[in-house]
């Protein structure tokens, strides 16, 4: 099968076999977000990407914001709790020329405050994790770190309900358009990992002295000379996740999952920040997985009846 893994600033298209093995991958800029929700677009990517592909019979599957508002075409999300026939229900076939493209829901559940919560592309991730690792399937907590980090209860093989922190959004906003980001060196290149697990200390220990009062602690320790300016970045993050891990083990808690599997799911370097950080809060045993996303899409394709 051909499996499409189209967020909003990339579009990665892979030959998968077995299990998901990655056959053969592809890769190109032409993300969701740059395609103006116009059809002709998408088409032309994919022309553009695997035009060799398009002869062959393999099923394609897609997940991520191509199935967004401002996608190719807009899917529905599926409501937790969630497995994969649900997502199916869901799905939506387009047209690439004459070949067809089989877009994923994304899924939705009942955030804090009454606030929807939302996913596109990290409920496959998810499946992924239970095909790689079926023992996780009956109770676990897995957690996706990045731009929009999620943290997702997983109860007998479905979702069941997840929260999203905006971490590393966050952390790009307050470095490149605050005060913040005015005392840390441009250099990111040495990274300090004395100043991160600083600012995880400051989160764990003070933390309810809330996070707008300790972000200003980052520009009072610069000036006062008791964070060097090359290790700003470094503290700004450790401070972030930190706060980040109070909420999410809070969340972890609340739903019943203290004593289940743990895994982060995710960019190497950033899931190893996060065990660093987890550690530090007294959970040493968080396991990485790194790109399931192509187990995942398998995965979906077997109850579908596309390969």
């Amino acid at each position: 099968m051909i499996g499409l893994d189209w967020g909003s600033t990339s579009l990665r298209a892979m030959r998968l076999g077995p299990g998901g093995e990655v056959l053969e991958l592809r890769q190109s800029a032409a993300g969701a977000s740059t395609l103006h929700g116009r059809a002709e677009e998408f088409v032309a990517a994919l022309d553009a990407l695997i035009p060799d592909w398009h002869a062959g019979s393999a099923p394609l599957l897609a997940c991520g914001m191509v199935g967004s508002q401002h996608g190719w075409r807009e899917v529905p999300y599926a409501d937790c709790p969630a497995d994969e026939a649900a997502l199916l229900r869901l799905a939506v076939d387009v047209d690439w020329r004459g070949r067809t493209v089989r877009l994923l829901p994304g899924l939705r559940c009942n955030g804090a405050a009454g606030a929807p919560d939302l996913m596109r592309g990290e409920e496959t991730q998810v499946l992924g994790a239970l095909q790689l690792e079926p023992a996780l399937a009956p109770q676990a907590c897995l957690v996706l770190p990045g731009t929009h980090s999620k943290w997702v209860q997983v109860q007998d093989g479905r979702v069941g309900g997840f929260a999203t922190q905006m971490t590393g959004e966050l952390f790009a906003v307050l470095r490149q358009h605050s005060v913040l980001g005015r005392l840390m060196t441009a250099d990111t290149a040495a990274a300090s990992a004395e100043a991160f697990e600083q600012g995880v200390a400051a989160a764990r220990d003070h933390g309810e002295a809330g996070l707008p009062n300790q972000l200003f602690g980052v520009r009072s320790l610069g000036l006062a000379g008791r964070l060097a300016l090359a290790d700003g970045a470094d503290y700004l993050s450790g401070l972030l996740i930190g706060h980040e891990l109070r909420a999410g083990l809070a969340w972890r808690a609340a739903r019943g999952l203290r004593g289940a599997a743990l895994r982060l799911i995710g960019e190497p370097a950033l899931c190893e920040r996060y065990a660093r950080a987890l550690a530090l809060f007294g959970e040493p045993d968080a396991q990485a997985l790194s790109n399931t996303a192509p187990a995942g899409l398998w995965r979906l394709a077997q109850p579908g009846g596309l390969r």
